[in-house]
């Protein structure tokens, strides 16, 4: 993990002019936009890529006998190779195409898990997941009779890894966690636990919804067997996820939906499905999402996930020292530099609403409420929180508006 530094990497001016929608002010204020964790905003690359579908070659992908179709389909393939290098991937037959990552995750559920689980098999979750890495799971278990089990949080916000060899056993089937929480920040040693799993036998699923876009990411290197993030957080379209699986489970997978595309032969009572990854694309695709995606990729690539990391880092660190001068606040998660770039928090008799309502009219953008981690609040003790969360284009100067508009809050709620 990189150590904060004082001095950011990026050259966040020059960042900054690429994002329209950063230029405007609301309520009278410069936009403070701090809900990267949510949604992030998009460059005007990427907005230019969306348009120039539409302007210039869209049409259905694939088997289409004319230009535009094929003009199309080689836009649409060189995105998932785009991501394929990103996420150092070994093939493009590897990485499907979903509407988001909780579709990505319910794919294997329902294909996987409802191929593979039986009654009394165990699957093995964390204290620190998002609802969409565990409703899916608790579904399977419904189905199937299988227990879902989970890995603790230390009070420091952290994964108890202890507990981890009690909890693996040969009638663990499947472990899914989450990259980086999306409430504390933290930074799960993914290939750790991976290594642990496989030794009883078990898959892994990794949901990497929010560190997909913040740090480099090698799939090979974590040697999960799912990988699942989306493309509306980092600088992508919405509509559009990603399902990274090893190529020999998504083989011996069956399909998840059926109808076009996904095809090989039909008869009236029978079919045999395509091959990788087309078996899992069932229908017309999100095709300008997916093009436009390989702009986000580029754009990301060009300024270097490691400097996207660094500086994220440099801000959390900012926002935890200043945060310290509000009384009565308590910062949720471990210290920053065993984070994401995020702090969520909770103030002593203040509502996250109230707080969230009071910095949008100074134009600070964030966020309230359980973030879809009511499990994990409940550990925590309380029932919802305040995030803000950070990404490329926010600036230390940013961070001090929003510390500044948070103790205006305070004055008027205290």
């Amino acid at each position: 993990m990189l150590k904060p530094s004082s001095e950011s990497t990026l050259n966040t001016e020059q960042i900054r002019a690429d994002f329209p929608i950063l230029q405007q002010q609301v309520h009278g204020k410069p936009l403070v936009y701090l809900d990267n964790g949510a949604s992030t905003q998009r460059p005007i690359q990427v907005i230019q890529a969306i348009s120039d579908v539409y302007e210039q070659c869209y049409s259905n992908v694939h088997r289409g006998g004319h230009l535009l179709s094929s003009r199309s389909t080689d836009a649409y393939e060189a995105s998932r190779e785009a991501i394929r290098a990103f996420i150092q991937a070994k093939s493009t037959n590897e990485i499907i195409f979903t509407p988001g990552t909780t579709f990505g995750i319910n794919l294997v559920a329902r294909s996987w898990g409802d191929a593979c689980l039986k009654a009394g098999d165990e699957i093995l979750v964390t204290e620190m997941e998002h609802h969409s890495n565990l409703i899916p799971w608790q579904q399977l278990a419904q189905r199937t009779g299988a227990v879902i089990k989970a890995i603790p949080i230390t009070d420091e916000g952290q994964l108890d890894l202890s507990a981890l060899p009690g909890l693996l056993t040969e009638k663990t089937k499947i472990v899914a966690m989450t990259a980086v929480s999306n409430v504390l920040g933290t930074i799960n040693p993914v290939a750790k636990i991976v290594k642990q799993a496989h030794a009883v036998g078990a898959v892994v699923l990794v949901d990497a919804a929010q560190s997909v876009p913040h740090e480099a990411t090698n799939v090979q290197t974590w040697d999960a067997d799912f990988v699942a993030f989306s493309a509306h957080k980092m600088l992508g379209p919405s509509g559009l996820g990603i399902l990274y699986g090893k190529e020999s489970l998504l083989d011996a997978m069956p399909p998840f939906l059926g109808g076009g595309s996904m095809i090989n032969t039909v008869t009236i009572d029978s079919f045999t499905p395509a091959m990788l990854p087309a078996k899992f694309e069932a229908g017309t695709p999100p095709i300008a999402q997916a093009i436009a995606l390989k702009a986000a990729i580029d754009y990301l690539t060009d300024v270097g996930m490691e400097n996207i990391l660094q500086h994220e880092q440099n801000l959390t660190q900012h926002a935890h020292q200043r945060l310290t001068e509000i009384e009565g606040l308590r910062i949720l998660g471990p210290a920053p530099e065993l984070k994401a770039g995020l702090v969520s928090f909770d103030i002593k008799g203040m509502n996250p609403r109230d707080i969230a309502g009071i910095l949008d009219t100074q134009g600070v953008a964030v966020r309230e409420g359980h973030h879809c981690a009511i499990p994990l609040h409940q550990r925590l003790g309380i029932s919802s929180s305040t995030r803000a969360s950070f990404y490329l284009y926010n600036t230390l100067e940013e961070v001090d508006q929003f510390i500044e508009a948070l103790k205006k809050a305070t004055m008027l709620l205290g």
